[in-house]
């Protein structure tokens, strides 16, 4: 289906069929500019022989997913992560990269107790004997 406006319902809504919107440029940055007129899309699909070209769209717009000279098959590649961004959706989904949208790395440090002690000049009340310390550590330090 061909049509040239952003505020085309079938530009606007998600589509769950088999109809593709096609938007005809004159250029490369007519391209660019209507695609970041609007919410950034699911899928951007760039048919094109020119590498220049291919790169110049990738590096200045924004989608999910980005097919160049094909539609969908970046959906049904599992070595790919497949997802939106703002309107179009959160997150990446795809075998391994699903279980890593949806789990939760939790940071964790384990810090033995056992030379505490030494550390005892991080805590409060700074006295002169622990600033002393701390000099000795500085000058030390600058020296190596």
């Amino acid at each position: 289906v061909s049509t040239q406006s952003t505020g085309d319902s079938l530009i606007k809504g998600e589509i769950f069929g088999p109809i593709l919107p096609i938007v005809a440029v004159d250029n490369v940055d007519e391209q660019i500019d209507f695609v970041n007129k609007g919410d950034k899309p699911l899928a951007l699909y760039v048919f094109s022989k020119n590498n220049k070209l291919i790169e110049r769209v990738l590096n200045n717009t924004s989608a999910g997913g980005v097919v160049v000279n094909d539609t969908l098959m970046h959906a049904a590649c599992d070595s790919l992560p497949f997802g939106g961004i703002g309107e179009s959706g959160l997150g990446n989904y795809h075998g391994k990269h699903s279980f890593d949208e949806f789990s939760h790395q939790k940071a964790v440090l384990i810090k033995s107790t056992r030379f505490e002690g030494l550390n005892d000049m991080r805590y409060p009340p700074l006295t002169d004997k622990k600033l002393e310390k701390l000099k000795k550590l500085a000058v030390h330090h600058k020296q190596n």
